[in-house]
């Protein structure tokens, strides 16, 4: 199976030398080669779903969540040699419930919505206005914050502690730690610092002011307008990444995120 970018030229040639010089039907089933960038492997993830290997070849620019390639024609020797190692990979689970909204013709409000959704990188809240976010935080029932001043929070996976997490100030994670990260993004206060928690932990975020200061939320990219309270923690369905023979997270991490 083959999932790309369409919209990108190489991984459109890369599709196309595979499918002259390789048996895409001699490959595992449930394997999915994905052509593109990092943001292309979640969504084919995001399609597809549990049950599914995905296999990604770095067309992008970062490709954090892909393989690089030396050449074409050493992509389809590994594959049709089977060289690659499978990891299973966590994902955080969002339970999120949204403000009702007005009717556009004034009629009566619509009803309270729960969202769910999966996250292989993170969940973030972030305000929709000009104006700060005002959040009360608990983590494993205990109240952190009660009242944290900020522009929002991140919760991430180890793996995805290498995108927006970092950017915030987080630390970045080696990719097969067990661990949550929570980075608020530009605390005013209190003075929050980053943490990185167990993997079993549940995070809790409820926005305060939400009609002044209305907030949303974003799950691996996919945005969820005015909710007011969120539950946060591992969703116990793993994504199973394919890594060629040699691919190694501790030299990815310095060369494509700390160093890059």
């Amino acid at each position: 199976m083959l999932r790309l970018d369409h919209q990108n030229q190489r991984a459109v040639a890369l599709a196309r030398y595979l499918e002259r010089h390789l048996d895409l039907s001699a490959l595992p089933p449930d394997l999915c080669l994905v052509l593109g960038g990092d943001g292309t492997m979640l969504r084919a993830i995001r399609d597809l779903g549990h049950g599914h290997t995905f296999l990604g070849l770095n067309l992008g620019r970062v490709g954090f969540l892909m393989n690089d390639i030396e050449s074409q024609a050493a992509v389809v020797r590994l594959l049709a040699e089977g060289r690659y190692q499978v990891h299973d990979l966590p994902r955080l689970a969002l339970q999120a419930w949204t403000e009702p909204q007005e009717q556009p013709d004034g009629g009566r409000r619509t009803e309270e919505r729960v969202v769910n959704a999966l996250a292989l990188n993170d969940v973030f809240v972030e305000r929709m206005t000009a104006q700060s976010c005002h959040l009360r935080v608990t983590i494993d029932g205990v109240s952190v914050v009660e009242n944290l001043v900020c522009d929002g929070i991140i919760v991430a996976t180890a793996l995805g502690s290498t995108a927006y997490s970092v950017s915030a100030g987080g630390p970045a994670c080696h990719a097969l730690l067990q661990t949550i990260h929570v980075t608020p993004i530009c605390p005013f206060s209190p003075r929050l610092i980053p943490i990185a928690l167990p993997l079993t932990s549940r995070v809790s975020i409820e926005p305060l002011s939400r009609a002044q200061r209305p907030v949303r939320a974003v799950a691996d990219g996919i945005g969820y307008q005015q909710v007011q309270r969120l539950e946060i923690g591992n969703s116990g369905l793993d994504v199973r990444l394919a890594y060629f023979e040699g691919h190694d997270f501790t030299a990815t991490l310095f060369r494509k995120v700390l160093l890059g």
